[in-house]
């Protein structure tokens, strides 16, 4: 008996970490299982800083993002080199996308939606969106083998509410890999410890020691893991059942986007191979 093709999971972001807040866990349990992980940030994330840019910062974001590959143990951690806050949806960028998703035949995309108040997120959105379909034609991007079969697509999780809130079809428990998803994002020293900190006008708070970092940004982040849990406890209810899904403390949810393939509900399984068989 042959053994069965491990999943394809890719998950586009717009900078060097956002991949890690938004499915870093989900990440986790795929590897965990066996499955093939890809991140891909869409920018170089050369304007995340507010002492360092250019060349030295996207090296350095470089270096993180693949110090997180390690620790999720992703097959790979893509970086593209477009600016930071310059992405645009163009042809040529939708070439990109359409290339790197062809030559890793995902079987799930994960992405954001259009909806969020940077425009290179947004971009990516409308970016993987614009691949969509297009990855099944072959005269577009003739060069690289088509694929046959439209893959799903998801959007990651966020908190904008216009035009329309985001309305998850499924949700994961990502307890079992909570403290892997926040070693993830402990790689990004350049975001969680200088540049958000710096934006958000909280760089006091930042503690000198390495320990003592780590374990403050386990107290800033959960918080934020455990709210897509409390949000969405009726969608984990309908995958784990009710008496589990009120002990799942850290959850990450996904909403399928009409774009791609429309799984069924055994496929959504397949796709997610996390909970409970179906009674």
């Amino acid at each position: 008996m042959s053994t069965p093709r491990p999943l394809h999971i890719l998950v586009f972001g717009a900078h060097p970490d956002d991949p890690d807040f938004s499915a870093g866990g989900v990440a986790a349990l795929y590897s965990q299982q066996g499955h093939r992980v890809k991140f891909v940030s869409l920018t170089n994330g050369d304007a995340g800083h507010h002492e360092i840019g250019g060349v030295e910062l996207a090296r350095r974001r470089y270096a993180e993002a693949q110090a997180v590959a390690r620790v999720l143990g992703l097959t790979e951690y893509q970086v593209l080199d477009n600016h930071d806050g310059e992405l645009e949806p163009t042809l040529e960028n939708r070439r990109k996308v359409i290339r790197i998703i062809r030559e890793f035949e995902p079987d799930l995309i994960l992405g954001p939606r259009p909806n969020d108040y940077h425009p290179d997120h947004r971009y990516t959105s409308i970016l993987v969106q614009d691949a969509a379909y297009m990855v099944t034609v072959p005269n577009i991007v003739s060069l690289t083998n088509h694929l046959t079969r439209n893959p799903v697509i998801a959007y990651v999780s966020d908190r904008f509410r216009h035009p329309y809130p985001f309305s998850p079809d499924v949700a994961v428990d990502v307890g079992p890999v909570i403290e892997k998803k926040l070693d993830a994002l402990h790689c990004h020293t350049s975001q969680v410890y200088e540049w958000l900190p710096y934006n958000a006008g909280y760089q006091g708070s930042i503690p000198v020691d390495e320990a003592a970092r780590r374990k403050w940004l386990a107290e800033r982040y959960t918080a934020r893991f455990e709210s897509v849990a409390n949000q969405h406890r009726a969608v984990l209810a309908r995958w784990y059942g009710a008496t589990r899904a009120d002990t799942i403390r850290y959850a990450e949810a996904f909403e399928i986007c009409e774009y791609g393939s429309q799984p069924s509900e055994e496929e959504l399984r397949r796709l997610f191979p996390f909970f409970p068989a179906a009674s």
